[in-house]
């Protein structure tokens, strides 16, 4: 396999051409990792199956158990992967784009991942024009699981280039949108309308209740 592709995108004025870039590379079933409003990401189309083992494999983790993201372009997006009620909506609609995951039921639209259909799905919209704008043009979501590091101090690498030396020989395009944060985003459980923390990170959901 050769050496990954390293893409700078202005995080503030994407580039059309170079968004492009990296759509094609996921269209041909390639492995990108890009930025988002918290950490990086690893990620690949979602109806691409060998493209997930391979994520999934990259990771060490079972697809069949993986709890990746979907990377969605805006709310109509969701609707169309997981099972929304009207209460689930309306808090939704009002912290996204944001540093959330939110989990739900779903649909019968979401593929089945390692040869196993499943329940819930974790759906992200993050507030970053790059991340956005690849989903968009892509024309589904991404699939996705965060760029861990190794140091036990620092759990997530936020330098593009020190992601891009570590990942160059097992994917196929990184993207510099600058500097990452150190935080991920809040996981909530929306099952029921309970809104349950799963994970705090960097979104406050007590803003949106």
């Amino acid at each position: 396999m050769a050496q990954a592709t390293f893409l700078r995108i202005h995080p503030d004025n994407p580039q059309q051409k170079a968004i492009m870039q990296a759509v094609e590379v996921l269209k041909k079933g390639g492995l990108v990792i890009y930025p988002t409003d918290t950490i990086y990401g690893l990620g690949c189309d979602l109806h691409n199956a060998r493209a997930v083992e391979r994520l999934c494999q990259i990771r060490g983790i079972n697809p069949a158990k993986a709890h990746l993201s979907f990377i969605c372009h805006d709310l109509t997006h969701i609707s169309d992967y997981a099972k929304i009620s009207t209460q689930t909506y309306k808090i939704m609609k009002k912290a996204l784009p944001g540093p959330f995951t939110f989990v739900l039921e779903a649909s019968g639209k979401v593929p089945k991942i390692g040869g196993k259909r499943k329940d819930t799905v974790g759906i992200r919209v993050p507030d970053n024009r790059i991340a956005l704008n690849l989903v968009e043009e892509l024309g589904n979501p991404i699939i996705s699981t965060s760029i861990h590091d190794e140091d036990e101090v620092v759990e997530y690498t936020t330098d593009p280039e020190l992601i891009y030396e570590k990942y160059r020989n097992l994917v196929d395009l990184v993207i510099d949108g600058g500097y990452g944060n150190n935080i991920a985003s809040t996981v909530v459980n929306c099952e029921n309308d309970e809104f349950e923390v799963l994970r705090q990170g960097a979104g406050d959901l007590e803003e949106y209740l």
